[in-house]
């Protein structure tokens, strides 16, 4: 009978074999970790608009998000989170990772929410890493309306209330209409958080005027669909020099609309100063000065980051210095 062949003795793992391959892979991969850390931005920033689609705010962070995607190197999705006059996608970016991941659009009708330390949340929480457009106001009637001008819808506000379409409570839309009630009109604000209800609602008969900036419902302009009958501003809207202005007729608070660009306080200062820099980049691009033009801006909207918390904090200084008593 044959021999049974020989069973060849199970291989035993070598621990000190093992041992040096881990250290070495460990060794080989240690430059690209610590590579990949140190490097920002190494993955996509996520850009907040608390806003609907289609508004101001939403088209500045499609404009800056493209153009700064080319600058960076990273995808910026655009995250629409509208509601509660910003303050809902402001919580959603005070909810996320103080890392420079997340950055948000804090407009003039925030911060004015803030005023008198209604929010909940305080300025000093945020960064700004630049203001990016700044646009004055103005009250826009349906092109057909009754009101020839400023004059007479003042005067048809003396006797009977005319709703206004505004971006919500709290906000500087509120706080420009305020001032007229404060001297015996009948304005009622009317909040649509949807920037496309907001623009069409003196079209569909839901709001006697609308405040906006001419910038942002400019397609309804050219298409002769509304018209300005005034403005918050102290000097002629570009486009529209021979509409007059409100401090010409008594209500001197001139508040223009202004859009930033944000992040979290706590964010690696080397982590801003990138973003900073690439956002400056943005602003005198030809690209985005042709956006101010088209917004019928300022020309010289851009205020960098080293003085952008200044500008904030005198807004909101000026907003609460101004705050017109309610009807």
């Amino acid at each position: 009978m044959p021999a049974p062949y020989a069973t060849a003795p199970a291989l035993q793992p070598d621990p000190s074999r093992r041992s040096l391959l881990i250290a070495a892979g460990a060794l080989a991969l240690a430059p690209g970790a610590t590579w990949a850390q140190d490097k920002f931005p190494s993955r996509p920033i996520e850009m907040i608009v608390p806003w609907g689609a289609g508004g101001g705010a939403d088209q500045l962070a499609r404009r800056a998000a493209k153009l700064l995607e080319a600058d960076l190197k990273i995808s910026i999705p655009v995250i629409n989170v509208p509601g509660a006059t910003g303050n809902t996608g402001m919580a959603k970016l005070l909810a996320a990772p103080a890392d420079g991941y997340t950055m948000a659009i804090f407009i003039g009708d925030t911060l004015a929410s803030l005023a008198g330390g209604k929010g909940r949340y305080k300025l000093s929480e945020i960064i700004p890493l630049g203001i990016m457009i700044r646009q004055p106001s103005g009250l826009f009637v349906k092109t057909d309306a009754k009101w020839k001008n400023f004059a007479e819808l003042l005067a048809d506000a003396r006797t009977q209330e005319l709703k206004v379409g505004v971006t919500g409570l709290g906000s500087v839309d509120e706080i420009l209409v305020n001032q007229m009630n404060a001297k015996g009109y009948k304005f009622r604000v009317v909040p649509f958080a949807a920037p496309g209800e907001r623009y069409t609602s003196v079209l569909g008969g839901h709001a006697d005027i609308v405040i906006e900036q001419a910038g942002d419902v400019r397609s309804f302009l050219t298409n002769k669909q509304m018209r300005p009958v005034v403005f918050f501003a102290d000097q002629p809207q570009t486009g529209y020099t021979d509409v007059p202005l409100a401090k010409d007729s008594g209500f001197p608070i001139v508040i223009s609309q202004f859009r930033a660009i944000v992040v979290r306080s706590g964010t690696d200062p080397k982590h801003i100063a990138t973003l900073a820099a690439a956002i400056e980049k943005v602003a005198q691009s030809s690209d985005f000065k042709q956006y101010l033009t088209d917004e019928l801006a300022f020309a010289d909207s851009y205020i960098p980051a080293d003085k952008a918390g200044a500008f904030l904090k005198g807004e909101l200084d000026r907003i609460e210095s101004n705050l017109p008593a309610k009807s």
